[in-house]
């Protein structure tokens, strides 16, 4: 069985929702605490073994190449300033033995085209999706970590899930699916976004994917979907047909830092950790409470 040694991150989308801070900055790049969003999700990629790092980008996205490429001239000023912890920072934002490659995806066709555009990359490989609109704390590890490590036992294509309220299902894909061991399951169907009343569970896939290279042949003739767009889920549906299909509740917390609620609780709960920051926000937390 080969390994999970890539990862694609589709970070082509325009992030509306968080406009007019998007404008001319990605949002991936937005800030939780002193780390842009892709970072963590780069360092989730990592601690779970991945070597390969695909950016799925489009032409507005610079500020993420620029953010994992080196930069000279800091470097520089902050070795002539004897900043040698923060020059250890800049200059180990992805180890050595960790390679980045970008690909442009050139027409706005939604995330099973993103995860497409991969394809020459990722070849016949297995590999993992992570989106880094879904901030994963690292409990166990952290998420893609824990899938991982399951699918070295199981060789099965798996989708990160957890329960989402009944009424917040056309949000997400809602998976069908059979009880197997503990926070495992068998999934047997997949619905992009559907309505509560349609939605066959309240089992919703969260932004963590590991997938076999079979998927792409499902991906090159999947029609558009919801939105007009090429739907992975659509994909994995099809997929479904050929090979086996396991969900994963992971272990910890997820942080919808798609949505602006979701980006301000991430950014509270991950400063209350900071080691430099957390007790004096702690502190004036508690005073705005009081």
């Amino acid at each position: 069985m080969n390994k999970i040694s890539i990862a694609v991150f589709p970070v082509a989308g325009m992030g509306t929702r968080f406009l007019p801070a998007t404008k001319a900055n990605p949002k991936e790049m937005l800030p939780i605490v002193d780390k842009p969003l892709i970072q963590y999700a780069v360092e989730e990629a990592v601690a779970a073994g991945i070597k390969e790092l695909v950016f799925v980008t489009s032409s507005s996205k610079r500020a993420i190449e620029d953010h994992f490429d080196k930069n000279y001239e800091l470097e520089c000023e902050l070795e002539r300033k004897g900043k040698g912890e923060l020059l250890a920072m800049v200059r180990n934002i992805v180890p050595a033995d960790v390679s980045c490659v970008y690909v442009r995806q050139a027409e706005a066709l939604g995330l099973g085209h993103a995860v497409l555009c991969a394809k020459s990359i990722v070849g016949d490989n297995p590999f993992a999706v992570i989106l880094a609109d879904d901030l994963m704390d690292n409990t166990n590890g952290g998420c893609l970590n824990q899938m991982v490590k399951l699918y070295e036992k199981t060789g099965s294509s798996l989708l990160g899930v957890e329960q989402v309220d009944p009424s917040e299902t056309f949000k997400y894909g809602i998976v069908s699916s059979d009880p197997l061991e503990e926070r495992t399951t068998q999934v047997h169907g997949i619905v992009e976004k559907p309505q509560p009343e349609d939605a066959p569970s309240t089992l919703a896939v969260v932004g963590r994917y590991i997938l076999s290279s079979a998927i792409f042949g499902h991906l090159e003739h999947t029609g558009r979907g919801a939105g007009g767009e090429i739907q992975l889920t659509d994909a994995i549906a099809a997929l479904l047909k050929d090979e086996s299909v396991m969900t994963y509740e992971f272990e910890g917390r997820r942080y919808d830092c798609g949505s602006k609620l979701g980006y301000l609780q991430a950014t509270v709960e991950y400063a209350l950790q900071h080691p430099g920051l957390g007790d004096e926000f702690g502190a004036y937390l508690a005073s705005r409470a009081g």
